[in-house]
């Protein structure tokens, strides 16, 4: 079965399905199958009954066995008279595995447009051109109109309205005088440090 989705003429996509799988996923294999030799003959000699072609691929960390036959309808066999089959005490569970293959058999290369993408990158399209950095905008009103304020004074920015509040830039007052007669109090009031003395040595009585 094949199914292709087309656009303009051309193909983009296509998936090819085997309606007719010749191989079988085996779940739930207990796991003496993967470490001893007789039981994994013997396993093997299930499906071998069915097509003495039939090779095994054993998966032993998810517990699964994919048996390949060379007969489509040796699989179909198999899986009708071995499904949920008890084997070393457990039941089998037997599926279709079903070959899917999409696209192209060959590695294609990307589309043109697609290739700027990849690392190390390619040549660009053609026409590409890299995009300049804008200018940056500066307002040289709001700049005077700041400059021009006193400490205390505010510029408003922006009006308010019923849905947007007011914005206004507020100058901070100068207070560097007030700060140099903080500092000096702060000096003043500072209590003086007095180093505690030294005892004198006294030898003990043991010494």
């Amino acid at each position: 079965m094949q199914q292709s989705e087309s656009g303009g003429g051309a193909a983009t996509s296509e998936v090819q399905l085997n309606e007719q799988p010749n191989a079988l996923i085996a779940c739930k294999v207990p796991e003496e199958a993967f470490n001893e030799q007789q039981l994994k003959e013997q396993f093997e000699a299930l499906f071998r009954a069915f097509d003495p072609g039939t090779s095994f691929q054993f998966f032993r960390s998810f517990r699964r066995v994919r048996i390949n036959f060379t007969d489509a309808l040796a699989a179909a066999e198999a899986r009708v008279k071995l499904h949920k089959s008890d084997f070393n005490g457990k039941e089998m569970r037997l599926y279709f595995a079903q070959s899917v293959h999409i696209g192209s058999p060959r590695l294609e290369p990307p589309k043109p447009e697609k290739q700027f993408l990849i690392s190390p990158p390619a040549s660009p399209p053609v026409g590409w051109a890299q995009s300049q950095d804008a200018m940056p905008v500066l307002n040289y009103d709001l700049l005077c109109a700041v400059s021009k304020l006193g400490p205390g004074e505010q510029y408003e920015l922006h009006t308010g309205t019923t849905n947007t509040p007011s914005v206004i830039v507020h100058v901070c007052e100068d207070d560097s005088s007030g700060d140099e007669e903080d500092i000096a109090e702060a000096k003043r009031e500072r209590p003086k440090i007095i180093q505690t003395r030294r005892p004198d040595y006294v030898p003990s009585i043991n010494q």
